[in-house]
């Protein structure tokens, strides 16, 4: 056995070793970095009103043997991933065609750029007391808000990414005779593919952002009400256990839209490798 493993070592060479080590090196440093924030996290607790660890995982536990609104954490984070997936998917269906066609079609860039970049311009929180005028302070407004937030970033992108195709990809196609449709469709928009996916992840991290600024400022559920119950009460613990729940989740959301990446769009893992 020990021969079989030398054997291949042997085999490997210089570089490919080196490579190795390096990517060992990469595993072990988010560790170090977690483990070092911890450490600052410890002392800073002490003498302090700052919560530490355990009393953050205490507030944890009682979250659930007395939950907020009925809701653990999990339901709050859960009705917080709500919103944003009823404004992303938005997002991705009009917000992408949008850009494709700004991005394509010379005359509708010309007439909707403008209205477009005076749009974007505005915060979406500049929005709320709007939106909470005409539709009051349900469900409806907090969406609405993600939506403008977060729907920039994919507009943007995938406006970029389709008016930037090479023109060797149009040459090749109209050599071939393709007509407008095939040429968008099986030129420009899978040539854009990589910048279309960059705009989404974007704006999937802008919209967790600004869903939990608009729950802050008016909600029942949702991480950030427990962010505003703590500050009601003064529950240091609560406010940083929410915090950490932000933090953990946006790192997930990131992670998940990497993984879909990834799979329609294969060819960017094996560039980064080079």
């Amino acid at each position: 056995m020990e021969e079989a493993v030398n054997k291949k070592t042997i085999h490997l060479s210089e570089a490919e070793i080196r490579q190795r080590r390096i990517e060992r090196v990469y595993m072990v440093l988010p560790i170090i970095s977690i483990s070092l924030l911890i450490l600052l996290w410890i002392s800073a607790s002490k003498n302090s009103e700052f919560p530490s660890p355990r009393e953050t995982l205490d507030r944890l536990i009682l979250l659930f043997e007395k939950p907020v609104k009925g809701m653990n954490i999990f339901g709050h984070v859960w009705h917080s991933l709500l919103r944003i997936f009823a404004a992303l998917l938005f997002n991705w269906t009009f917000g992408i065609a949008f850009g494709i066609l700004i991005g394509w079609n010379k005359k509708a860039k010309a007439l909707f750029t403008p209205l477009f970049n005076a749009f974007r311009a505005i915060p979406p929180l500049a929005w709320i007391p709007l939106i909470t005028l005409w539709f009051g302070s349900g469900e409806i407004p907090k969406i609405l808000i993600v939506i403008f937030g977060s729907i920039g970033s994919v507009v943007v992108n995938t406006q970029a990414g389709i008016s930037n195709v090479d023109q060797l990809y149009k040459d090749v196609g109209t050599i071939f005779g393709a007509n407008k449709k095939q040429m968008l469709f099986r030129i420009g928009i899978p040539s854009s593919l990589d910048a279309i996916f960059a705009g989404i992840r974007t704006s999937t991290s802008a919209a967790w952002m600004v869903v939990l600024a608009a729950e802050m400022l008016g909600a029942r559920s949702g991480v950030g009400f427990l962010i505003t119950r703590g500050m009601d009460s003064i529950d240091m613990p609560l406010i940083l256990m929410s915090m950490i729940a932000i933090g953990i989740v946006g790192a997930l959301l990131a992670i998940f839209t990497q993984i879909i990446e990834g799979l329609v769009c294969p060819w960017t893992k094996k560039r980064e490798a080079f």
